[in-house]
């Protein structure tokens, strides 16, 4: 069986740190913002070369803390993409803010710049850009208009481009504040729920390690509203030994990209994943488009190989968003890759053997 991710492996190549890792954290039974989650906050820090890392517990909660110490609320408006997990705007609303979609690149899947600068208004708090299936969006480009628009903070929910680049600069590092997922099966994830903040603001890291912790400054001293939004710390543990490993984790991806780029066969109204000249990709999944895909699921199945077509229904056509008024048609793209993105097999750990059955299900 040909597994979509394989978790298994890795763990067969770590699992005797592992055990060590989540033995120590036995011993001292500091479960909760233990000593590994400080590690592992420097660690990830020097990694990301970002001033300050904030470990939280999901790359949701993420979101959520990064805009409430943002001062987002009722009233505000944040800009993000209809093509992206449910997190990305439901924490906006979450907070009583208003989601403005815009559309994303055709080739990138990512926000598109142009329609971000059109869709700002006075009503602009915060701008939210999602580094889809492993490259980042155009951050350049993007913390220009928010700098000619008065300075406006960019959040960059980087759940699946941790460990990318955009000009040389890795994810997380781009913006004011960089958030990220270690959601099992992220390219960089735990065994449970897990995320991290990053920044280069001082107050803005003070905030969000206070709403971490309930609002909480000193002990029983709260002078903000906050939630818990804390990282335990055998999850820290597992992320200190997964970390060692990474990067060639993230090449080993970046190989099997390679091998599908190089061996897929498509015809006209397929396409294979883009990756700007300026970014760098962790393949958090391999992705393509095709506009007969439902033949193409149907080879997979009898070929026993495993895809996952990701958010079918893009977050504007939601009904939990029907509020927003947004209608069919609104969306072009968005909506286009909804209906024909398909996702392979993709993992550092694919053996090449797989490899090759995934390509001849496909060119056949």
């Amino acid at each position: 069986m040909i597994p979509f991710i394989d978790l298994e492996s890795q763990q067969k190549q770590i699992r005797e740190e592992l055990d060590l890792a989540i033995s120590k954290v036995l011993n001292h039974g500091k479960y909760i913002m233990g000593p590994e989650v400080g590690e592992l906050e420097e660690r990830l820090a020097a990694y990301t070369g970002a001033k300050h890392c904030i470990a939280v517990s999901s790359g949701t909660d993420s979101l959520l803390i990064a805009m409430m110490a943002l001062g987002i609320g009722p009233g505000d408006d944040v800009i993000t993409v209809p093509y992206t997990w449910i997190s990305t705007a439901e924490t906006i609303s979450l907070l009583g803010a208003r989601p403005v979609f815009v559309d994303i690149e055709e080739d990138t899947w990512n926000m598109s710049p142009q329609l971000l600068e059109e869709a700002i208004t006075e009503n602009t708090k915060c701008i939210m850009p999602v580094g889809i299936y492993g490259q980042t969006a155009n951050l350049k480009e993007i913390n220009k208009i928010a700098l000619k628009f008065g300075n406006i903070p960019v959040i960059e929910d980087a759940a699946q481009c941790f460990g990318a680049t955009h000009h040389g600069i890795r994810s997380c590092a781009l913006s004011t504040v960089g958030s990220t997922s270690f959601f099992p099966s992220k390219p960089l994830g735990c065994y449970g729920d897990g995320g991290a903040l990053f920044t280069d603001d001082d107050e803005l890291a003070e905030s969000m390690r206070q709403i971490r912790v309930h609002g909480q400054s000193l002990k029983h001293h709260h002078p903000i509203l906050g939630l818990n939004g804390r990282l335990d710390t055998i999850q820290a543990a597992i992320l200190l030994i997964k970390l060692k490993i990474f990067d060639h984790e993230v090449a080993q991806r970046q190989k099997v990209a390679k091998n599908y780029n190089t061996h897929l066969k498509l015809s006209g109204g397929h396409s294979l994943p883009y990756i700007s000249n300026e970014n760098t990709s962790v393949y958090a999944q391999y992705t393509l488009v095709s506009e007969e895909k439902q033949d193409l699921s149907l080879r997979l199945r009898d070929k026993k190989i495993p895809f996952v077509s990701y958010y079918q229904v893009p977050l504007h056509l939601q009904p939990v968003f029907s509020y927003l008024n947004y209608k069919e048609g609104d969306f072009p793209t968005s909506e286009h890759i909804s209906s024909n993105g398909i996702s392979l097999p993709m993992s550092p750990w694919l053996q090449a053997t797989h490899q090759q059955k995934v390509i001849e299900a496909i060119n056949s």
